[in-house]
């Protein structure tokens, strides 16, 4: 990933931070994305010990977590606290609480080998490097653990992208990361089977300041480095919206486009020997 869309760590935590109150009323797109994402735990069999929901935000996959697995541990782990502070809310009476941990899905701070089910919704795309990203998920996994995610694909918010390109030449949407791409980094990572698809999902809103709005309140504002910082000037919004406008639907309506890729891999099998590294099993290792 080149410099000027490299991602600006604080400045998403900052947002993130933010959004906390906003977030759940307008998460409509997030919520959907998730539970059919939970839905295709229906077709995999599996009985995790421990699972990770990793970039929780507020817990809405953690509270699905505790009810589908009641005997295993939840760890919901997001890089804002004010996001934690609403996951812990869930659980308690009959269900226990999750853990939660406020750290970087970059910078795992779990143990080797200590999770059974690894997921994520809508994290992904706020990684500067993924592969390295998904080097940490291969290690914090244990033998034949599951990663199961979702994220967004390069047509997401095209219509913002592309309106803001007849005004200026900065960025000012994230870069988001091509299908082939995701699934490339998971092989390069030494997970086994990924199984990849993607979906488009329009939005539909009544004016280009709703659609700003709703894009402000999730927290997913643009974080590049290369972004134009301060406030904008009202020629260049005025210019931004009359180029909106040409994206205006028969019934009036402004659209707002999401790519959303959806991802499920395997972690290795591994062979842990005592004042050994991690072993591959021989039979794993491919010739060519």
């Amino acid at each position: 990933m080149d410099t000027q869309h490299h991602l600006d760590k604080a400045k998403v935590r900052k947002s993130f931070e933010r959004a906390a109150q906003t977030y759940d009323a307008s998460a409509i797109l997030q919520r959907e994305i998730a539970n059919r994402l939970v839905e295709r735990l229906d077709y995999i069999r599996l009985q995790p010990e421990r699972v990770l929901d990793l970039g929780c935000g507020t817990g809405d996959i953690t509270k699905k977590m505790l009810k589908r697995y009641p005997k295993a541990q939840i760890v919901a782990l997001d890089l804002a606290f004010s996001m934690l502070k609403k996951t812990q809310q869930h659980g308690g009476w009959l269900r226990k609480k999750p853990l939660c941990i406020c750290a970087d899905a970059e910078n795992l701070p779990l143990k080797n080998n200590s999770i059974d089910l690894l997921i994520s919704n809508l994290m992904l795309q706020w990684s500067n490097n993924l592969v390295s990203v998904f080097n940490g998920f291969q290690q914090t996994l244990a033998p034949n653990g599951l990663l199961m995610f979702t994220t967004f694909g390069p047509d997401t918010l095209k219509e913002i992208r592309m309106s803001w390109e007849k005004v200026d030449d900065t960025p000012h949407t994230s870069q988001f990361i091509d299908l082939h791409d995701i699934g490339d980094a998971l092989l390069q990572a030494g997970f086994s089977n990924p199984v990849m698809d993607m979906e488009i999902i329009t939005m539909t809103y009544e004016s280009v300041h709703a659609v700003m709005k709703d894009i402000k309140n999730i927290g997913a504002s643009n974080a590049t480095t290369g972004r134009k910082k301060g406030l904008m000037g009202k020629k260049q919004l005025a210019e931004f919206k009359a180029a909106y406008e040409l994206f205006k639907d028969k019934e009036g309506l402004y659209p707002s486009t999401w790519e959303v890729i959806y991802g499920h891999a395997w972690a290795s099998e591994k062979i842990n020997i005592k004042g050994f590294e991690t072993i591959i099993p021989i039979q794993k290792i491919d010739p060519h």
